[in-house]
């Protein structure tokens, strides 16, 4: 029987899939320019032809992984903008990231394509390295505020909010590199580890 249009949405869906996460793999293991579409063809176990009939090149993949990163971060920023108890939203935001460390490797992926975006130069610039550092720079400014309402409220520790975000996003932008150098030997530190520095006490 001929496959109806969700059949084949679906297929076309699991196959970008496929390209998405072999290309992070490798893209994060071998480098950008260390990588070519024939390796990502072939990680992803499909022909190099499929390939190109979704993405007519290496760049243009890493870009859209690149995009599909910075939405996450706009993701978090809006979060961060609730008017719930700061030390409940980023307890359940830490343990929203200690859940996707432990459980596989997408998040850590993720946070280090970013890094490669912006430090490849001209290899990989594009549209998005501006967005990446408005993004961040918002999602820096959103933490810190959080931080200072959370000290008001007797919830944080006090200190330079601006210096204690950085300190969290280093934390884990950290513990993704070294997520991928240790491999199997690498142990996710529990959210009170995390949040030790911030939190005076966690329920």
């Amino acid at each position: 029987m001929p496959r109806s249009k969700e059949q084949f949405e679906e297929m076309r869906n699991a196959t970008r899939g496929k390209i998405h996460s072999a290309a992070m793999q490798l893209f994060v293991h071998q480098g950008f320019g260390s990588t070519n579409v024939q390796h990502i063809a072939d990680t992803a176990g499909i022909s190099i032809g499929l390939l190109y009939r979704h993405y007519k090149t290496k760049d243009q993949l890493f870009h859209e992984l690149v995009a599909y990163a910075v939405e996450g971060l706009k993701r978090n920023t809006t979060f961060f903008e609730s008017d719930q108890s700061p030390k409940k939203l980023m307890a359940q935001f830490v343990d929203e990231v200690y859940t996707d460390m432990i459980n596989g490797e997408e998040l850590a992926h993720l946070l280090i394509l970013i890094n490669q975006s912006l430090l490849a130069g001209a290899a990989t610039a594009s549209k998005h390295d501006e967005e990446i550092l408005q993004v961040n720079a918002r999602l820096l400014d959103t933490t810190a505020q959080l931080i200072r309402k959370g000290q008001q409220l007797g919830e944080f520790y006090s200190g330079d909010a601006q210096e204690m975000a950085v300190l969290f996003y280093a934390s884990i932008q950290g513990l993704a590199q070294m997520k991928v150098l240790l491999k199997s030997n690498f142990t996710m530190p529990t959210p009170s580890i995390l949040t030790a520095f911030l939190m005076k006490e966690r329920k």
